[in-house]
């Protein structure tokens, strides 16, 4: 039998992934309370005893799904990835995205709303530095001049890359490689 901390922690994970795809479905001001709980199949009195406020659960939502997809962009680096095969490995994980899908309307929302909201920015800042960071160590291991520099950039191409995919479904690996290659001096 599961303890009430096990419970509430159960209870948690199912409002944030709910949350999560509520963003990525209706928008951010587009999710109440009420359609949480009931996605979550819970009362929505639990909602405001797990959260401060709505809004405080769509942001713990959004940088959780920013930071699994950081996490699965940079998993494919490391010791013994060169250059060439990094960057295909980088930008190959968005293209699990194809720019329609909730997941890219999620980052959409989410960075409009850290625009507005500190403590979202924060979150999401965080996430974006230990993505940087990520990525610099691997640059470092390939001998890259200035790796935190260059991991700034490079991260910041594949961020733009995922919002953009809005916009432009062609932004594709298959596009952004090649040119990330050339810039970083990995291909002719």
């Amino acid at each position: 039998m599961a303890t009430a901390a096990e419970r509430g922690r159960q209870v948690r994970a199912r409002l944030v992934e709910a949350a999560a795809g509520l963003i990525g479905e209706r928008g951010w001001a587009g999710v109440s309370t009420r359609m949480v709980a009931e996605r979550a199949g819970v009362a929505p009195g639990l909602v405001h005893y797990h959260y401060s406020s709505v809004q405080a659960l769509l942001g713990e939502a959004a940088v959780q799904v920013v930071g699994e997809v950081a996490a699965a962009a940079a998993g494919g680096l490391g010791p013994g990835v060169g250059l060439e095969e990094g960057i295909d490995r980088l930008v190959g994980a968005l293209d699990a995205f194809p720019g329609d899908d909730p997941t890219t309307f999620l980052f959409t929302e989410a960075y409009l709303a850290a625009a507005r909201d500190a403590e979202l920015r924060e979150g999401i800042t965080g996430v974006l530095e230990g993505f940087r960071a990520a990525v610099a160590e691997w640059l470092r291991g390939c001998g890259a001049a200035d790796p935190e520099a260059t991991a700034a950039v490079v991260t910041a191409a594949v961020d733009g890359m995922m919002l953009h995919r809005a916009l432009d479904p062609g932004l594709t690996s298959a596009a952004v490689s090649p040119v990330l290659k050339r810039m970083l001096g990995a291909a002719p």
